[in-house]
């Protein structure tokens, strides 16, 4: 006790309120601080506090199992920890990682301390939907980025914040997405839905008024899903069972620029006249597929990819309906290897034609 009244005789004059209103470890860092000639902020009320004191309260509030560094005072990482579940979360965090453990379910309640959350990354873990709190991210009203990839989900969580933005589920084994799996999510600009085993979506990409990004590469897709969205840009359904188009389903969406429909099962009867004579779409992916000749195509397009189908001609037509100085192709690139022609079967009148082309493989 002697000891401590001279430790304070030493410091000096104290204003006691300070003393009752810090907790221990504040007024311990206060005392050493305040010896060492450190310098304080003035921090919660009238509380006196260290920089350094601040800091240490910032991580003494972090779960042990993860690193809040005070530099990136609202991110929480706790990935590659070998965790079997969600940890605390703070209050103030914005941004969580939790990829790349072994975490198998979300209980419910453990997201409610940390409302404003932004990003919660959670790929490379064991997720089961089974134990997944029914509208566990619903309370989280400004999630932007939810990445659940590389899991075992059978489906899409329930009750899915209007704020998501960016929604990844690939690599999982989902099977179908339920037509109210996704509704009120109409600022979702990115969902990525690739390598799961659906075999349709029924209406369920209706609300996605605002969906730009739309990839279902490596399912079991029979046919191009319905009710695509009106600002989709980019599309990707490669390696998938789809062997008709829908008429007109490029027309209808003026933004689609990209279309890959590589490794399906198309043929020359289930693409109907003109599908791709649209001036909006600037590369288009129809390699490893059934056709025999070349579809008709916009002289907009840039980049086609018909490599490994069965096409027996080079029908200058479908690049150009008319040939002269004034009507060409803006083709730049044009990939026709594996096929059954050879560059003999090329007109001449290909070459004024295909002016703008860098690379043509035959």
């Amino acid at each position: 006790m002697c000891g401590w009244i001279v430790l304070l005789l030493w410091v000096g004059l104290v204003d006691l309120s300070v003393t009752q209103q810090t907790d221990a470890l504040t007024w311990l860092n206060y005392l050493r601080n305040r010896a060492n000639g450190g310098s304080y902020t003035q921090n919660h009320g009238n509380h006196y506090i260290s920089a350094e004191a601040e800091n240490e309260l910032v991580e003494v509030e972090c779960p042990l199992e993860c690193d809040c560094p005070s530099t990136y005072p609202y991110a929480m990482y706790c990935h590659s920890r070998n965790l079997q579940h969600v940890p605390f979360v703070p209050s103030r965090m914005k941004y969580v990682y939790l990829q790349n453990n072994r975490i198998r379910g979300i209980t419910d309640g453990v997201f409610d301390n940390a409302t404003g959350l932004v990003w919660i990354i959670l790929h490379m873990n064991q997720l089961c939907s089974d134990q997944i709190s029914d509208k566990i991210f619903a309370k989280l009203p400004k999630l932007e980025r939810l990445f659940l990839h590389h899991n075992q989900l059978e489906r899409l969580p329930t009750g899915l914040p209007r704020s998501l933005r960016d929604l990844r589920a690939n690599h999982n084994a989902i099977s179908s997405v339920s037509a109210t799996a996704l509704r009120g999510l109409d600022r979702l600009a990115e969902l990525r839905l690739h390598t799961n085993t659906i075999e349709d979506l029924g209406s369920a990409l209706e609300p996605l008024q605002s969906l730009t990004i739309l990839d279902l590469r490596g399912n079991r897709l029979t046919k191009v899903p319905e009710n695509l969205p009106p600002r989709l840009s980019q599309l990707y359904l490669e390696h998938n069972l789809i062997s008709m188009l829908p008429a007109g389903f490029l027309r209808e969406r003026p933004e689609l620029r990209f279309v890959r429909l590589a490794h399906n099962h198309l043929t020359d009867d289930g693409i109907p006249p003109d599908t791709f004579n649209v001036t909006t779409l600037l590369e288009l992916d129809l390699s490893h597929n059934r056709l025999e000749k070349i579809p008709t195509m916009s002289t907009r397009l840039q980049n086609l990819y018909l490599q490994a189908n069965r096409i027996k001609e080079f029908s200058v037509s479908s690049f150009c309906r008319v040939v002269d100085m004034a009507n060409y192709s803006n083709l730049r690139v044009l990939r026709l290897e594996a096929n059954k022609i050879s560059p003999h079967d090329v007109s001449p009148k290909a070459l004024l034609c295909l002016r703008k082309a860098t690379t043509i493989y035959l």
